[in-house]
């Protein structure tokens, strides 16, 4: 049994002995002890693929932070790498492809691959994870979405303008829900995988799904992620597992997406946490949404930050439950990791 089980039960809308918390992108360059570990595997991937390496980073902020969750230390990008593309990762420039999806010939070969296949060095660490944290608090698994994944796949890395799949989406739709299609099939796996092996929530990352128009986002992010959520295992010996969904830019279908099945929506920084709360009436729970970037400010400015959020929520229902509390994004390598401690203690100790 969890020792501490208030982030599942948050996800849940049950009662909570405090506001959890965790954040995402909590094992990361931010951390001089993540960036030793990494200087020492080698590389990124190499960090990646050990599992027992993947484990030291994952339990690094938990030895740290008084925190409600641990995630799986991993990269969205590891699907499509197995699919076939070629992941490498250029100085500067972050993740690249040396086969991204351009020819109609590949996107017609492309396949959904075995998670325990090519990706058995995630599930690795997950069982190596979940078995180190020893019914601390829950792991949570993820992925990308489909529609995110895609960008990746079909522009060849990061992309200012997404030029290249923007061009396919409205040129050639039935390519793109080509990619979509059997991408959804090889996440919907991955995931499951992630359960079997100990993932005790997961988590869809739709980065991307922001920069859609509103007939786009829901034909070509929403509709694929319905599909992967009701394809998911959501019990696991006798215990639920949530799911979240978190669309950056999403604000504008937050009803849609609270109607896709998930448990928990992911709000970015420019939603009103007490307006979603309203606009949902406690279809789901929520998580989010403190601006990354109010860890660069002093300690007293975090927690009064911190609480703003918190009473937003608060003044929109009877009580707290229904809240994970989170980054409205991942936080930043440029963080004083000693401003980390203001927010939690903000949090945990609210109201004061």
């Amino acid at each position: 049994m969890l020792r501490n089980d208030n982030f599942l039960r948050a996800l849940s809308k049950q009662p909570v002995t405090r506001i959890p918390l965790w954040l995402m992108r909590q094992a990361g360059r931010y951390l001089p002890e993540y960036c030793e570990t990494r200087k020492r595997a080698g590389g990124f991937m190499t960090l990646c693929q050990s599992a027992d390496l993947a484990c030291e980073v994952t339990l690094q902020p938990l030895a740290r932070y008084d925190l409600d969750a641990a995630i799986l230390f991993s990269d969205i990008l590891t699907v499509p790498d197995a699919m076939g593309l070629g992941l490498y990762f250029e100085t500067g420039e972050g993740p690249r492809f040396q086969r991204p999806l351009r020819e109609e010939q590949a996107i017609n070969e492309l396949f959904a691959p075995d998670p325990y296949d090519s990706l058995a060095y995630v599930l690795d660490a997950t069982r190596v994870i979940r078995k180190a944290l020893d019914n601390s608090v829950p792991l949570i698994g993820f992925s990308g979405s489909p529609y995110t994944l895609a960008c990746y796949m079909v522009e060849g890395g990061s992309s200012k303008d997404f030029r290249h799949i923007k061009t396919m989406l409205y040129t050639r739709p039935d390519l793109l829900h080509r990619i979509l299609t059997v991408t959804s099939q090889a996440v919907t796996a991955y995931l499951n995988a992630q359960i079997e092996n100990g993932a005790q929530a997961v988590m869809l990352f739709d980065t991307w799904g922001g920069s859609l128009s509103n007939a786009a986002y829901q034909e070509f992010s929403l509709a694929y992620m319905r599909q992967i959520i009701a394809g998911l295992r959501r019990e696991r010996d006798g215990e639920k597992i949530p799911v979240i969904v978190f669309t950056k830019g999403g604000g504008l279908w937050l009803e849609s997406i609270a109607e896709s099945g998930c448990d928990a929506v992911g709000l970015d920084w420019t939603v009103s946490l007490g307006d979603a709360r309203r606009r949902v009436g406690g279809k789901v729970a929520l998580q989010g949404n403190l601006d990354p970037n109010v860890l660069f400010a002093p300690p007293q400015t975090i927690a009064l930050e911190a609480e703003k959020v918190l009473a937003s929520y608060q003044t929109a229902g009877d009580d707290m439950t229904g809240l994970v509390f989170n980054l409205g994004h991942g936080i930043s390598q440029f963080t004083p990791p000693e401003h980390v401690h203001a927010l939690i203690e903000a949090v945990h100790g609210y109201p004061r």
